[in-house]
């Protein structure tokens, strides 16, 4: 299908490039909008050539809008509670002529084994709220609090029904930050999904990791493998050389 150029916008929404395969996207500064965490998502989750595909929290879509350029065949879902971020996830979608690929729903991921049904993904994504409810700014929006605290879906929530969702065999990635990474392993030990795949992300390579891209199968056997660290700027504010591939269409993975 084709790009649609007659998609609306509405008040402080804007059209911004996604930086890759000429693919655009709404956005507004109003709410939460689409980060490096989600790009980095994108690439290292292993995106099946064909299959069914779920991105929990999507946002306004960003994730399934990048994972489309890695398989020419996968169908891809998405799934957001927040009513104007599943308008533009919507929008973005028809945007980037994506419509017989991509179908956005509005809902709470708590609630998504009674839409989806049990066992019917190869993989999840999910990009989920980083931080407690009790913790973090009080005086920001509704948008940007529901996208960044866990006021509405838990890191339990995530992975407890991202189990439900997947085959077995299935595939859950998620980006968190790291200091998490021992809450993400427990649980996803907990609801039989084994942690396969793991790369810590680094700002600089004198910091500490602030940011965990992690994979497990349903029903997999215990063998973690950890691959090499991803430190984002090097020479002060530039991209690494594999950050500025995969931004700029380059590079498919960072498998």
């Amino acid at each position: 299908m084709e790009p649609v150029t007659n998609v609306p916008l509405y008040e402080t929404e804007r059209i911004d490039d996604l930086l890759t395969h000429e693919m655009k996207i709404i956005q507004s500064h109003e709410v939460f909008c689409f980060s490096m965490d989600a790009v980095l998502l994108a690439r290292f989750a292993s995106v099946p050539k064909r299959g069914k595909v779920l991105d929990m929290c999507t946002g306004n879509g960003a994730i399934p809008l990048i994972m489309t350029t890695r398989t020419p065949e996968a169908s891809f879902d998405g799934i957001e509670i927040q009513e104007r971020l599943f308008s533009m996830a919507s929008r973005n979608v028809t945007l980037n002529g994506l419509n017989e690929r991509i179908t956005m729903h509005h809902g709470d991921v708590k609630d998504a084994v009674a839409l989806f049904g049990h066992g019917k993904f190869d993989l999840i994504t999910c990009n989920p709220p980083y931080m407690p409810a009790t913790s973090g700014e009080k005086n920001i929006s509704e948008h940007f609090a529901i996208a960044r605290h866990e006021i509405m879906l838990s890191l339990e929530d995530v992975i407890r029904v991202g189990s439900q969702l997947l085959k077995n065999g299935g595939k859950l990635a998620l980006v968190h930050r790291s200091t998490r990474l021992i809450d993400i392993i427990s649980l996803m030990r907990q609801y039989g999904i084994e942690p396969k795949r793991m790369r810590l992300v680094y700002p600089r390579k004198e910091a500490e990791p602030n940011m965990v891209l992690i994979e497990g199968i349903r029903g997999g056997k215990p063998e973690l493998r950890i691959q090499p660290p991803l430190i984002v700027y090097e020479n002060g504010e530039q991209y690494c050389e594999e950050l500025q591939e995969i931004y700029y269409g380059r590079r498919d993975s960072l498998e």
